[in-house]
């Protein structure tokens, strides 16, 4: 099984820049697919971006150009930096691992972002 321990939320000004962290429990993390989800109060969470084990990323068009997910499998963690944050990139992050049909969700981390 896997656990996922999400750090590097916190507040700031609008056009600054945060990077989130995602730490993985399994040994195998490299053949996992890791994705970050936020979500805001009152809306569905939404899937931000993804990045599968062949290094291939997706992202919401909301925030291309702006963020960017990559993965250090050696080191077990999934990022997301995240650059000309808005104020409508407030949300509580989560990240996810999936394989197969299996998904494990991290407790997430609050991103504020201040007009």
């Amino acid at each position: 099984q896997v656990q996922l321990a999400e750090s590097g939320g916190g507040l700031v000004q609008a056009g600054g820049s945060l990077r989130l962290s995602c730490v993985a429990s399994r040994s195998i993390f490299g053949i996992y697919g890791m994705d970050w989800y936020r979500q805001a109060p009152g809306k569905q969470r939404e899937l931000v971006a993804g990045i599968d084990a062949a290094g291939t990323t997706n992202y919401v068009d909301a925030v291309k150009g702006r963020f960017t997910i990559s993965r250090d499998n050696t080191r077990r963690v999934v990022y997301l930096q995240m650059n000309n944050l808005k104020p409508e990139d407030t949300a509580k992050y989560y990240c996810r691992a999936g394989l197969g049909s299996v998904y494990y969700w991290g407790q997430g981390t609050q991103v504020t972002v201040s007009s």
